[in-house]
């Protein structure tokens, strides 16, 4: 079965956003998608998060994809590092990934080690980073990072702010069809 886990950004919740357009497309195509509500949403921790990821997915493989939106991304790197050796996803969407702190304090704890990009590099068979050109906390800056450290392939959007809504006072982004297109790539 061919699995996708869908990890929300900051004071997300699986009903956010493009979340259920995306997880209704992906299920019409035959993927078991899955978009778990995260612990402790508005001050995400990676102590919880991490954890919650290993327990949801059990055994990763060929036939899992992990798709990630902003803190969302952090979650699935910091996973990603702690895969045992020979472990590896079948492939990864960020949107809206950034490898630091952005200077906000309360996701701070995700970054105060640095991220092991080759570890993380090593445990998924490929990556697609999705940014906007107007994205107002997440600079393109990071879409290079990803390229760099991970061979991420970039797809960039004008005008999708932060691919959110109410949460970071924009208009609710409610499809994004680049994840249903990359995460379907990954899995022939």
């Amino acid at each position: 079965m061919k699995r996708v886990f869908i990890v929300h950004c900051w004071e997300g919740n699986p009903d956010y956003c493009w979340y259920p357009s995306v997880k209704a497309d992906l299920e019409k195509q035959g993927f078991q998608v899955n978009v778990p509500a995260m612990p402790e949403t508005a001050m995400p921790k990676q102590s919880l998060w991490v954890p919650r990821l290993k327990e949801l997915i059990g055994r990763p493989d060929a036939d899992t994809f992990l798709v990630g939106h902003s803190i969302g991304c952090a979650a699935i790197m910091r996973y990603l590092e702690q895969l045992g050796d020979g472990q590896e996803v079948g492939g990864v969407v960020f949107v809206a990934g950034f490898t630091d702190d952005l200077g906000f304090p309360e996701i701070h704890n995700f970054f105060e080690t640095p991220l092991n990009f080759s570890k993380i590099r090593s445990s998924s068979r490929g990556f697609i980073a999705i940014h906007s050109d107007n994205d107002p906390f997440v600079d393109l800056h990071y879409s290079e990072v990803l390229n760099e450290q991970l061979g991420a392939e970039i797809v960039l959007k004008s005008g999708k702010k932060h691919f959110s809504g109410p949460v970071d006072n924009e208009e609710s982004c409610v499809e994004l069809r680049e994840v249903v297109e990359a995460v379907v790539a990954f899995a022939k």
